[in-house]
């Protein structure tokens, strides 16, 4: 219940800024419509291997509209922030554990950026591009599960990027450099297959891929739910991987020199 809570006051929190956040829909429109247009004109020279010009443009158009709920995640989860005030210690003392503290309140920023930045920009690339929309079952359900996972992945690493906060005054670095990363691993600007073989290996051994091309494959329809269970096994292995950090911030933080 208390989770619940966290997650439904972050979604309410951000439907306060809902006009501003259109000017933020109108610019990441404008941005996925030159990528967009970009592939169209290569790929009148080109055949754009199996996506062909009308695929790599509804490439372009999911991943873009997937970025704000895979991509554009709350800067370390705030933990930067909380730091630097010493709140932090105060959430240590709280009795909910930080980690899932945190993420239940990411959850509700996320479920936000789904409805009031996703699908409409979406539904703009839809009528603009007539992309065709996948069956609900199993396409559909295949490709929330993917962003679902996806969602919870990327904040799983921004979670313990802003933990590193403990251990270096700025850590803002950090969030920059894993998104310039993302946007190349995760297939942002190019499919990952795409890639030079040792770019691609080394993205395979990363949860990248995970973020934004599998999601974006299993909804145009070239993979099925076998990539998930990659997806599932990362989450898995990030979930212990933040819990361990959470142990080592605990004995890392400092109350009035104690």
């Amino acid at each position: 219940m208390l989770y619940s809570v966290l997650a439904a006051k972050a979604y309410a929190r951000n439907l306060q800024y809902r006009g501003a956040h259109m000017l933020h829909n109108a610019a990441s429109a404008m941005f996925g419509f030159m990528y967009a247009c970009i592939w169209a004109g290569i790929g009148e020279s080109r055949s754009l291997g199996e996506y062909g010009t009308d695929g790599m443009v509804g490439y372009i158009a999911f991943t873009q509209a997937s970025l704000w709920v895979t991509g554009f995640i709350t800067q370390g989860l705030g933990l930067p922030g909380s730091v630097r005030t010493g709140q932090i210690a105060l959430d240590l003392m709280r009795p909910v554990h930080l980690f899932p503290h945190l993420v239940s309140k990411e959850w509700g920023q996320i479920a936000y950026q789904f409805f009031y930045k996703s699908i409409p920009i979406y539904t703009l690339y839809v009528l603009v591009f007539q992309l065709n929309l996948p069956s609900l079952w199993p396409g559909g359900v295949l490709t929330f599960l993917a962003l679902g996972c996806a969602a919870y992945l990327s904040i799983c690493m921004n979670y313990i990027i802003g933990a590193s906060a403990m251990w270096t005054t700025e850590s803002q670095w950090l969030y920059w450099a894993n998104h310039a990363v993302m946007m190349l691993l995760a297939g942002f600007f190019i499919p990952v297959e795409w890639l030079p073989d040792w770019l691609q290996a080394l993205a395979w051994l990363s949860p990248y891929p995970h973020l934004l091309y599998v999601p974006t494959r299993i909804y145009l329809g070239y993979e099925q739910a076998g990539l998930l269970l990659g997806s599932v096994s990362w989450c898995v292995a990030m979930t212990f991987l933040c819990l361990a950090v959470t142990r080592l911030l605990r004995r890392k933080v400092e109350v009035q020199g104690g």
